[in-house]
This record gives C-alpha cells, sequence and structure tokens, in this order.
C-alpha cells in the first residue's frame, strides 16, 4: 500500500478537468492506498457546504479519503462552513504530509 499526496490547487468552476482529478484521487484509494486530498487557492471552493461541487468532496469522504483544506485560503475567500468531514489545515502540515518518507505528491 502506497501513501498518496493530492494537491488541488484549481476549482471546477473555472478548470473543467478539476472533476477529472477527483476521480483520479478516488481511483488510487479504491486500489487500497492511503490517500490525502489537500485543497489550496482556489481548490478549496468545492470544499464549502452548500456548494455546487460539495457533493464530489463528500464522495471523497465516503471513500475513506481524508480531505484537508488550507485554512489560509479558507479564510481569504470568506469560506464559513466546509463540507461536513473536511478538516483545515496550515502549512507547517502541508509541508510535514508532503515530506513524510515514502509519500507520492501529485499536484493539480
Amino acid at each position: 500500500m502506497a501513501k498518496y499526496l493530492f494537491i488541488e490547487s484549481r476549482d471546477p468552476f473555472d478548470s473543467s478537468d478539476a472533476v477529472s482529478f477527483t476521480e483520479l484521487v478516488q481511483g488510487v484509494a479504491a486500489r487500497g492506498n492511503e490517500t490525502v486530498l489537500f485543497l489550496m487557492q482556489n481548490g478549496v471552493l468545492p470544499a464549502r457546504k452548500g456548494s455546487k461541487h460539495s457533493d464530489r468532496i463528500s464522495q471523497l469522504l465516503k471513500s475513506k479519503i481524508k480531505v484537508l483544506a488550507d485554512d489560509f485560503a479558507v479564510k481569504e475567500r470568506a469560506i464559513g462552513k466546509l463540507v461536513e468531514g473536511v478538516e483545515t489545515a496550515n502549512m507547517d502540515q502541508f509541508v510535514k504530509l508532503l515530506m513524510e518518507s515514502g509519500t507520492k505528491a501529485i499536484w493539480h
């Protein structure tokens, strides 16, 4: 079992391949890999509770994928509530995840 850290910086409102990226994340997790999705920059927008694309985030969480949202990006975009199960994290936590031995990182 491998460890994957997926980083999403784009939002599906202006980047049509963001949907394909979440499908990739889900597929990797379905193969039994430890999978974390870190949302940053505009990538946090679908994690806003009630957003048009929040159901995709909920699906990932149901698939046992850990979803983290950059706390600065959340505050910067004035997001009040996140999809239930999404945790906020800071850049120190992101770097720690990125530097874990054996972690494969894929940035979108």
